[in-house]
């Protein structure tokens, strides 16, 4: 019993991380933009990552509790090495100031504890087909979306001067800032949700059906809100100044763009990237003004960080998980 309660904090403090860690996904374009002050923004951002459990149903936990792995290997140790693996992964990017995918260092982590102990069939291999799909597909979706969204706004305001419309885009990058923020704090903190509720199935503490109860969606929103008010500015410099520089109307497409995406991924139960999400977005939003305003060499870091973020985080919680497997835990 106290080994799952220090498990479930540990997923807690990775849920403290998540929003710290991808804070950049949700203020990078209003604080690039200027359209609100970096203390002001992640007081906005936390604020709709934490109630977005009011708005979206608990279909991605669902698909992390039960669809990534066995659910009947998920015993503490595997849970406590997988978030040690996705922890590490994610403190290890932070400090080089690279935007990875928290969502995909954990998948990893759970894959890597989970093969350790069971070998590969232990592996959902539908789940991971899926999680797949979406590396491709959710930063895909983001790049046509800010691409279409901005041609459309071009031309709805073709007649206009810059200064109307930077001035409406600014307030309009409130509002979609706050959904981009909802997307966020919908999917990604479901993952952790997932996690702490395959851990107490398999201890038995749910009964006979898997569900995630309601302190655990509550537990991992404030921690994820939490989080987000810390920042990781190292990462919001990346994604909001290095990649592409974006006005009001740019930050607004992006936004939207990355919102609309992570809706449809959330409502699928699809557990994607914020991380890609928005990278693909703001390039796309970007390349309408001037393709060669796109920096591809830092796109390029951020798309090697993306293919390195699961097999690295399985590899650190395959040893994290030997380590404690033969420390005597159990």
């Amino acid at each position: 019993m106290v080994l799952i309660g220090a498990v479930v904090a540990a997923a807690l403090v990775f849920d403290f991380i998540n929003g710290f860690h991808d804070a950049a996904n949700s203020i990078a374009t209003v604080v690039s933009t200027r359209v609100l002050r970096p203390q002001t923004a992640v007081l906005w951002a936390a604020f709709f990552n934490f109630i977005a459990f009011l708005f979206f149903g608990l279909h991605v936990a669902g698909t992390i509790g039960k669809g990534v792995i066995d659910p009947a290997v998920a015993d503490p140790v595997v849970v406590a090495a997988a978030l040690v693996g996705a922890i590490a992964w994610n403190l290890i990017t932070w400090y080089y100031g690279i935007p990875s995918s928290s969502s995909h260092a954990l998948i990893g982590g759970l894959g890597g504890a989970a093969v350790a102990k069971a070998g590969m069939a232990a592996l959902q291999v539908s789940g991971f087909l899926k999680i797949g799909f979406s590396i491709v597909l959710s930063p895909l979706l983001g790049l046509v979306l800010g691409y279409g969204i901005m041609v459309v706004v071009a031309r709805i305001f073709f007649r206009s001067t810059p200064r109307r419309v930077d001035r409406w885009f600014r307030r309009l990058q409130l509002l979609s800032a706050a959904l981009y923020s909802l997307g966020h704090g919908g999917n990604d903190a479901q993952k952790t949700m997932g996690i702490i509720a395959v851990l107490l199935f398999s201890a038995g503490m749910l009964g006979p059906s898997f569900h995630v109860p309601l302190w655990v969606v509550l537990s991992c929103h404030a921690a994820m809100g939490l989080g987000t008010l810390f920042g990781g500015w190292r990462i919001v410099r990346t994604m909001g100044m290095k990649i592409t520089k974006l006005k009001p109307v740019g930050g607004f497409c992006a936004e939207t763009a990355g919102a609309c995406t992570l809706f449809l991924a959330t409502a699928l139960g699809i557990p994607v990237s914020t991380t890609h999400t928005i990278t693909g977005a703001i390039v796309g939003a970007g390349s309408v003004t001037k393709f060669s305003t796109i920096r591809w060499g830092v796109a390029g870091q951020i798309v090697w960080a993306w293919i390195f973020t699961i097999p690295a985080a399985g590899f650190i919680s395959a040893l994290s998980w030997w380590l404690l497997h033969h420390a005597g835990l159990r």
